[in-house]
């Protein structure tokens, strides 16, 4: 129901507690008002207070033609008048008659609590999203695949022109001539007592001319004709006739 004008009047709980008819949606939030306005707990309602303070209520927010809020208004009293006859103990099967009212009280407000906690996460949801946002749709699963013998056989053609022809190289031995490297080192040890690297290669010297150099130099340290020096490290190697050998 809607208040034909704006908030208006006072309840019975003392000057100053004034009630928004706008923020009512029934007769059940309105006595649940009054009863966090009390301060009371739902299951420790005190019916002959509220019944009252329910009845001031609707009389001053101008509620008389509202049936539910006058059917409210009925089962308050007729609670009102239960609770002031003589209780009998518990063991008599006496139940509380406000059982009822506090069960209706709770779920009502849960489902208050729940519809605010949506539009809460509405407002948020607004704030993010623009009007008429739509979420991307999600991808759509790879589509099977489906070959049929031709298809397959194709594949496999370019796969295998794909393949790149193989290279081969045609490796030629060269024969080594180390003996021609052996008279020319002891030649010029002959000669000198200390040559380097490059004397014993010669003029001009071939891949064929080092390969030759180097295994005629390391046969003749073998046999302990000459000694082969590195004074330090990546220095020219020496070439020395062994003194040793000299003497003898």
């Amino acid at each position: 129901m809607t208040a034909s004008e704006a908030p208006t009047t006072a309840l019975g709980a003392g000057p100053g507690f004034v009630v928004q008819l706008d923020a009512f949606s029934g007769p059940l939030d309105l006595l649940l008002h009054l009863l966090r306005e009390e301060q009371i707990e739902i299951a420790e309602i005190p019916i002959a207070r509220i019944a009252d303070q329910f009845l001031s209520a609707i009389q001053d927010l101008g509620l008389n033609q509202a049936a539910d809020y006058l059917d409210m208004a009925s089962r308050l009293v007729r609670l009102k008048a239960q609770m002031l006859l003589p209780r009998r103990s518990e063991e008599d099967g006496w139940e509380d008659p406000r059982a009822e009212l506090v069960r209706r009280l709770l779920e009502y407000q849960q489902i208050r609590e729940i519809a605010i906690w949506l539009g809460r996460a509405a407002e948020r949801r607004s704030e993010q999203l623009v009007r008429g946002f739509l979420p991307p749709a999600p991808p759509l699963p790879p589509v099977p695949l489906t070959l049929d013998l031709l298809e397959m056989l194709q594949a496999v053609e370019r796969v295998v022109a794909a393949i790149p022809s193989p290279v081969l190289h045609r490796v030629v031995a060269r024969p080594l001539d180390v003996e021609t490297a052996t008279r020319r080192i002891e030649q010029l040890l002959e000669e000198r007592e200390e040559i380097g690297w490059l004397d014993a290669l010669g003029s001009r010297p071939t891949i064929v001319d080092v390969l030759s150099t180097l295994l005629a130099l390391l046969e003749l340290a073998k046999r302990g004709t000459l000694r082969l020096v590195q004074p330090a490290a990546f220095a020219p190697m020496v070439i020395a006739r062994d003194p040793a050998r000299s003497a003898a």
